[in-house]
């Protein structure tokens, strides 16, 4: 039996940060649910209830959500309406193909003042002589009845006919209920047959296969010798075929008929020893494995010489549960506990390698730099070097060089500043010797017509 837990809450209140208090709708459908519990004291604020496609046989627990509006009960065990009153904003109730047969329990949604759809097809009671005009009747703000809109004429002359509709609906409640209690009796009745029956699909006693001198030859020979998978299978096709009535004992004998299958399954699963996980054989060989079955693409950047991996991720899927390693001749990719590994057409370096995720398709990109590679240079204008781009060169090779180098003085090389030759000796002696420090250059350099006045200061 399936309960509502506070887990199961929260995990679909994730639009919500995960917090029920507040929340305002939620959808509990198709999780086997076998009764309403806890969400009126949970989510005092929900307006929008889904618990379609569950085993649910009551309405209850729900008379404190004040606020609800919407609350979707479809394809549940139901059979009776009731326990709604608290639910004072009421506005759509869902009730389609259910099993609700006391067509007399909608009496209980006239509190419901703003109740406004309500939805009752696939139920028996929608098979009654007289179903529609006495819903009508009885629930007079009602505007929609199984999608089909209340005309104000419909409504007069259903309230004109109330009582007659409602003698011929209890007398076809009458006759349903004495055909429920059969049915609960049967159902009843089955069910501890198939506690009582032997093992095999029709109750008869089979040979014991292992041990067949426990049994004399006369009933060797007379009873059939099955294998257990013939008789699982037998069984199986019994099941399905034999012809029953729509009830809610028999779609909960179904249920639990899936869920015993889907039990042994998952035991025959665990009992069966997996075949260990082969990522690099023996020999050394790697293998490539894309367990989570991705898309993706290896290719090989020339340009920059790397090699690119590019790997369709989940696009929703939360990064940490992202898991890269690369190596020099493969990459490997744990995504969610599921391997990704591919062989590599040529060596990386894997502490140059990078690793980024787009945040528009989440897709992984893994960007490996080959670990060897022919580098390109870039073509250059040759030039005569001077005398000081020489030196230059010269300079940053020693800067480059990080072993030291000794140094060799040669005194016939004249390096040194020659501090007698900075003023020259025919400079004029009337000059300061501020000016003399300042004077012009020769007069070969001057252009034509310059006139030299001593008069005027020279430029700094």
């Amino acid at each position: 039996m399936v309960h509502i837990t506070e887990d199961m809450v929260r995990r679909r209140a994730e639009h919500n940060e995960c917090q029920i208090s507040s929340l305002e709708e939620v959808s509990l459908h198709q999780q086997d649910i076998e009764r309403i519990e806890h969400i009126g004291r949970w989510c005092r604020e929900l307006r929008i209830l889904y618990l379609q496609n569950n085993l649910i046989p009551r309405i209850e627990n729900l008379g404190r959500l004040k606020k609800l509006e919407y609350l979707n009960l479809a394809l549940n065990n139901i059979e009776v309406i009731e326990n709604l009153e608290g639910c004072e904003s009421l506005q759509k109730l869902d009730l389609t193909v259910n099993f609700v047969g006391r067509l007399s329990s909608v009496d209980s949604l006239r509190t419901n003042l703003h109740l406004t759809e309500l939805y009752l097809v696939g139920n028996p009671c929608a098979e009654f002589e007289g179903y529609r005009q006495y819903v009508v009747a009885s629930l007079p703000q009602l505007q929609l009845l199984d999608g089909t809109e209340i005309t104000r004429s419909e409504r007069i002359r259903a309230s004109q006919g109330l009582e007659e509709a409602r003698r011929k609906v209890w007398e076809q409640e009458r006759e349903y209920l004495k055909r429920r209690a059969r049915e609960k009796e049967e159902a009843q009745r089955e069910r501890e047959g198939n506690k009582e029956r032997k093992p095999g699909c029709d109750g008869r006693c089979y040979t014991d296969i292992n041990n067949p001198a426990s049994e004399s030859e006369e009933d060797q020979e007379n009873q059939e010798v099955r294998s257990p998978e013939l008789d699982e299978e037998q069984r199986e096709r019994e099941f399905w075929h034999t012809p029953c009535s729509y009830t809610p004992e028999s779609r909960l004998e179904a249920h639990r008929h899936l869920e015993e299958q889907r039990r042994a399954r998952e035991k025959e699963e665990e009992e069966t020893p997996k075949a260990p996980r082969t990522l690099i054989t023996a020999e050394g060989r790697v293998m490539n494995v894309n367990e989570p079955k991705l898309d993706f693409s290896l290719t090989e950047d020339e340009e920059n010489n790397m090699v690119v991996l590019d790997l369709a991720v989940y696009r929703h899927m939360d990064t940490s549960l992202i898991d890269v390693d690369v190596q020099p001749s493969y990459a490997r990719v744990c995504v969610k506990g599921k391997i990704f590994q591919i062989v590599l057409p040529a060596e990386v370096r894997p502490d140059s390698s990078t690793a980024q995720r787009s945040q528009t398709t989440g897709h992984l990109v893994l960007s490996m730099p080959r670990a060897e590679g022919e580098i390109k240079a870039t073509k250059t204008v040759t030039r005569p070097a001077s005398k000081s781009r020489r030196s230059s060169s010269s300079e940053e090779k020693t800067r480059n060089n990080p072993v030291p180098q000794r140094l060799e003085v040669d005194p016939t090389a004249h390096t040194a500043v020659d501090l007698a030759n900075i003023v020259p000796k025919h400079q004029s002696a009337k000059h300061s010797p501020l000016e003399a420090t300042t004077t012009a250059p020769p007069t070969s350099g001057w252009s034509e017509g310059f006139v030299d006045d001593p008069d005027v200061p020279p430029l700094m």
